[in-house]
């Protein structure tokens, strides 16, 4: 019956447009979801760079980029929401001690299961103009949500391919290769989910 099945949480996958998706920023757009609850989803789209890079965001926000290894990253779209503000995805810098992690930064959230944390406050910035901060990083401006009930009527109308996420496609992979990237994780090549695919 409708509505026994267990929620589904999509918390630490990637959430791969298909091609009949076609919205503006979410077309063959890959958003990395970092929560995921019976209220709705929250996520950062991670292969639509923004015409800016982290050392001009730097310039904008009048901080030294302290760290010439991001100078020419690209800033990302996240999302449709809260354009102008920072979402900063890294690995995990919680200090734990013992059974109790904390987060380093003032403002954020903590993907365990991932192993990383989605960072909003100023000081992650602050760090990187010191040369610290984490090691990797994927910077967006805005964010994706999903409310109650939504992200799963859109699933079920066949708008996204889900799979666990890999946080190599977050860091390393090249931006052009994310989508095709995040595929590959389910076994799938582009060719095989065309739109214009012919049915039997």
């Amino acid at each position: 019956m409708p509505g026994d099945s267990a929620p589904i949480n999509l918390t630490n996958h990637f959430l791969i447009a298909m091609p009949a998706l076609e919205d503006g920023l979410f077309t063959k757009s890959v958003v990395y979801v970092c929560e995921h609850s019976a209220q709705g989803a929250l996520g950062l789209v991670i292969n639509k760079p923004a015409d800016l890079s982290l050392g001009e965001l730097f310039d904008k926000v009048e901080l030294p980029l302290g760290r010439t290894d991001l100078k020419d990253a690209p800033v990302f779209h996240g999302g449709p929401l809260q354009l102008d503000r920072g979402f900063v995805l890294h690995p995990s810098q919680s200090a734990s001690d013992g059974d109790t992690a904390e987060q380093v930064y003032a403002s954020g959230m903590l993907i365990p299961e991932a192993g990383l944390e989605m960072t909003t406050s100023r000081d992650v910035l602050e760090a990187l103009s010191n040369g610290a901060g984490p090691r990797k990083l994927l910077l967006t401006l805005g964010y994706s949500s999903w409310g109650e009930g939504q992200l799963e009527s859109e699933l079920s109308a066949n708008a996204w391919l889900t799979v666990a996420a890999d946080k190599a496609i977050i860091f390393d992979s090249p931006v052009e290769r994310r989508w095709n990237d995040a595929l590959a994780l389910l076994g799938l090549q582009s060719w095989m989910i065309s739109s214009e695919a012919g049915h039997a």
